[in-house]
């Protein structure tokens, strides 16, 4: 009896040690990538993009997606890689304002993906 409530409590603690991991990991992965994301905006934003820019942006994402294809959804990872590449074309043809547009979604794809992931009573039931 004993050692089942021990194992148990054994149990729960692993389990809450790795949702707080996983919330940090990917929070922290986000994080960046929101920062590399911003520098991008201002860029754009100011029409002095240019292609290695957006270069930079997806070799951080493309190393950032390597580890978070075990912790998140294909999906999701996708859908930042259909937006960036989106994003890079309009770069490249100086369209301007719909190239703002799609890192302002981008934007908020890496500020609304790591919620998904906190450990919270909504995310839980």
């Amino acid at each position: 009896m004993v050692r089942s409530i021990i194992s148990m409590i054994c149990v729960v603690a692993i389990f809450i040690a790795g949702a707080l991991f996983e919330s940090y990991f990917i929070n922290k992965q986000f994080d960046e990538f929101h920062d590399v994301l911003c520098v991008l905006y201002e860029k754009v934003d100011d029409q002095t993009a240019v292609m290695d820019d957006v270069y930079a942006v997806q070799k951080n994402w493309l190393e950032k997606k390597r580890y978070l294809h075990a912790f998140i959804p294909h999906n999701e990872i996708k859908e930042v890689d259909l937006w960036l590449a989106e994003s890079a074309t309009l770069v490249r043809d100086e369209e301007w304002s719909d190239a703002i547009s799609k890192i302002e979604v981008l934007i908020e794809l890496a500020e609304q993906i790591p919620k998904t992931f906190k450990p919270s009573l909504e995310n839980v039931l």
